[in-house]
């Protein structure tokens, strides 16, 4: 989805499952914080207006995006249905952009084809501060919103 057609935040109530009996893991990158903190609160709170009780939302931070992929794996081995992975990369003047959001695409990839429980990919790769401030809660939306809902719809999955 082209986030520039469309507001991240923008959904349908309706088409969204119930999440009271539903578990989640917010595995958090404290880098970019002032971008992953905004969708932390989006993931959080369109969760709890699905029902999801708050004690059954679990936050992990990770110092880093790269990292997220092993955090999603120790929270793939919690009491836990889905895992939502939140990070922010922004592209710098080096490679280290595309190594840093290859290997974490891949690595949640893989987590959600080797393991039992979804891992939803949060994770904004812009070219600058203020695209990721854009998506994050700003003109485009909030893509923790839109993570929360595809975790929701994920978990309701027979």
């Amino acid at each position: 989805m082209a986030s520039v057609l469309n507001n991240l935040s923008d959904y349908n109530p309706k088409n969204v499952p119930d999440g009271r009996k539903y578990r989640f893991a917010l595995v958090v990158s404290e880098w970019n914080a002032n971008i992953t903190e905004s969708l932390f609160e989006g993931a959080f709170q369109t969760l709890i207006k699905h029902n999801v009780l708050k004690e059954n939302i679990v936050r992990i931070d990770v110092p880093g995006s790269f990292e997220l992929v092993y955090g999603a794996s120790k929270a793939q081995q919690m009491d836990v249905d889905a895992v939502i992975s939140i990070g922010s990369v922004i592209q710098g003047e080096t490679r280290h952009f595309e190594f840093i959001c290859n290997a974490v695409a891949h690595g949640i990839k893989d987590l959600n084809l080797s393991g039992k429980i979804p891992v939803i990919f949060c994770v904004l790769t812009d070219d600058t501060i203020v695209q990721s401030e854009a998506r994050s809660g700003g003109a485009l939306g909030n893509k923790g919103v839109e993570a929360a809902v595809a975790a929701l719809k994920m978990v309701a999955i027979p």
